[in-house]
């Protein structure tokens, strides 16, 4: 992933970081609070201040941990490129600060929201959370030198180019003043200072420009001297990294004019020190400032040293002219191809997705039953087909011709029917109808239809006949359905199906009553005859149940009249006399002196109980054990012996 080192926020000093989050306290929380207030509410008011604040803290942190990238997830080239400008120890050792000073804040604001819980009075609770601001300042002011370098680097940063480490990219490489920022300047856009002095450029320079619809990235690098890395300072280290990590095209430059003021051998040597970084890339030797002196002028002892140089595989010499800007294209683009050439290459070389790929073709053959060789089979009539030329005039037309004769798209309608396989062509256009003489033409299409349905029906016609088609099924059925056996099984089916519909008429009746007041169950009544029916039901023999109602009814002897006129008012459920309840007050004490000494028990185990006032035995309640009037408001002078 490209490194976005432009939008890194700001980073503010111990001091302003200070301001800002107390600020931002002071603004956002409740500020008034007073003695009288409860101390649940005093206690809140101040956990709130500890909290807003170690939020305020944290998230300043988060955003530059954050904001900051880290320096082990991101690609070699850029890794090592940070670590030669800013130290790749003292940049990590920055943010574990900051993310220590997280952490700090998050406990100290957790320990002091568990004391304030626990706080007594206003005044406690205002000291511990003093206390706790801070302790959270003191590890903000710790953070001065911290923050003010990671300020300087995201500066530094933010001025640096952007790089892709993944996109097409050459490499300009050489020895100090031998024209690369010129050679950059002339192929893209990018504004390089250019001066006629060694170590012009000091940092990386990136331009842009576009070959083949494809975009490519130049990077001008600082000039590197021959000598060994442990003695390189920062300038040139950042061309050794980019030429050892990124995937490019590797521009070597050469003056052999001498003008730069190195020699030709000196900078041979340098190509060869530097040579280990070029494995898996594309090279070329690019000899500068030809408008001076050309390749071919130089001594036969230094052109042979300059093709010593083509050891490396792949590796290729052009000469180009900046300042005249000669062959100045030619080079950029014989790199670009060296590079997608090379790009490619890698790709096929790919062992894990080629064979991927592989691994998922399969070519399949015949099998060889009788050693017999079986080539491909192709007919004459392709064989003998001509190659279409545009140019031939007895070439055979194509549809797209045809097309544009007869009126182009939107006009012209392909003939369906021209392929046809019919005894005569010129029945290929005939009109084929559906319904002729108000027949199904379908119906007709075989010429021996009528013989074929006379014989049919003479078939049929037989069959009735013999009586194939009579069966005495019907008759057995329509005599089984009239026997006894029948009738009962459709009377008890009956009654299943009204039994079903009463008792789901019964049960949402019960549902409905949910959300209705319900009557006590001493004021539901139930007629003499439910109770009969549900007895009856259950399997019990109601008989004697009966005359017993009879006789509860009995307040004068009945004569015969009488009994037939009850037993017919008992036999009508509109008519039917509820059931008695019995008393439960006098009920088991027969004995009017025994009901008075119950009665009298039963008031003296009521005492205690109204006494505590007690609404009934199950009465658990507890009441307020500290009164308020007693509790609260400030304690006078006085006496104490309330307590």
């Amino acid at each position: 992933m490209q490194l976005s080192w432009k939008d890194i926020a700001a980073v503010p000093g111990s001091s302003d970081l200070l301001d800002i989050v107390l600020n931002r306290t002071q603004r956002k929380t409740p500020t008034i609070i007073r003695p009288g207030f409860q101390i649940q509410r005093i206690r809140s008011f101040y956990m709130r201040k500890v909290r807003f604040t170690a939020e305020g803290f944290v998230e300043k942190f988060d955003a530059i941990l954050q904001g900051f990238p880290n320096i082990n997830d991101l690609h070699p080239f850029q890794r090592d490129l940070m670590d030669t400008l800013y130290e790749k120890n003292h940049y990590k050792v920055s943010l574990a600060s900051v993310s220590k000073a997280k952490t700090l804040v998050e406990k100290i604001s957790r320990d002091y929201v568990r004391l304030l819980k626990f706080g007594q009075s206003l005044f406690q609770c205002k000291e511990l959370k003093r206390a706790a601001l801070g302790r959270m300042a003191t590890v903000a002011k710790k953070l001065k030198d911290p923050l003010a370098y990671l300020e300087q680097v995201r500066q530094h940063l933010g001025r640096l180019p952007s790089i892709d480490p993944n996109t097409r990219t050459l490499v300009i490489c050489g020895y100090p003043n031998v024209g690369k920022s010129s050679f950059l300047r002339s192929i893209t856009k990018a504004d390089v200072e250019v001066q006629p002095y060694a170590f012009t450029t000091k940092s990386l320079y990136v331009g842009h420009f576009d070959y083949k619809y494809l975009r490519f990235q130049a990077i001008d690098t600082p000039g590197i001297l021959d000598r060994p890395t442990e003695e390189m300072n920062n300038i040139e280290m950042q061309s050794i990294y980019a030429i050892a990590h990124l995937r490019s095209c590797v521009l070597y430059f050469m003056d052999v004019s001498e003008q730069c003021g190195f020699s030709v051998e000196d900078q041979v040597k340098l190509y060869n020190s530097i040579k280990p970084l070029f494995a898996n890339k594309s090279v070329l030797i690019v000899v500068n400032k030809a408008d001076i002196i050309k390749l071919e002028d130089l001594e036969e002892e230094k052109q042979a040293l300059i093709k010593t140089m083509l050891e490396v595989p792949g590796a290729e010499i052009m000469e180009t002219s900046c300042y005249e800007e000669e062959n100045v294209m030619e080079v950029r683009n014989k790199a670009c191809e060296k590079l997608l050439a090379s790009r490619i290459e890698q790709k096929l070389k790919g062992s894990a997705r080629m064979n991927s790929v592989l691994n998922r073709i399969h070519v399949s053959r015949p099998q060889a039953r009788d050693d017999t060789e079986r080539p491909a089979f192709i007919p004459e009539a392709v064989k003998s087909l001509r190659k279409y030329d545009p140019e031939d005039p007895n070439r055979r037309k194509l549809a797209k011709e045809i097309e544009l004769e007869n009126g182009g798209p939107g006009v012209f309608n392909l003939n369906m029917k021209e392929n046809y396989i019919l005894e005569e062509d010129e029945w290929k256009d005939d009109v084929m109808p559906e319904v002729l003489d108000g027949k199904n033409v379908y119906d007709f299409l075989d010429p021996d239809i009528a013989s074929k349905l006379q014989a049919l029906e003479e078939e049929e016609a037989q069959l009735e006949k013999e009586g194939f088609y009579e069966s005495d099924e019907e008759d057995a059925e329509d005599s089984y359905l009239n026997s006894p056996e029948a009738y009962e099984i459709r009377r008890k089916a009956n009654w299943i199906r009204n039994k079903q519909k009463t008792m789901i008429h019964e049960s949402r009746q019960r549902k409905s009553l949910n959300n209705k007041a319900l009557l006590p169950r001493s004021k539901l009544t139930k007629s003499y005859r439910e109770m009969e029916d549900h007895m009856y039901k259950v399997g019990h023999n109601v008989s004697k149940l009966r005359e017993k109602n009879l006789a509860s009814h009995k307040k004068v002897p009945m004569t015969g009249a009488d009994i037939m006129r009850a037993s017919a008012v008992m036999d009508k459920e509109s008519t039917a006399a509820p059931l008695r309840q019995s008393d439960r007050l006098h009920a088991g004490v027969n004995d009017g002196a025994l009901r008075t000494k119950a009665e009298r028990m039963n008031k003296v185990q009521r005492r205690t109980r109204n006494m505590n006032a007690r609404a009934g035995e199950s009465d658990r309640r507890i009441p307020d054990m500290m009164p308020k009037h007693l509790n609260s408001g400030k304690r006078g002078i006085g006496k104490t012996q309330r307590r």
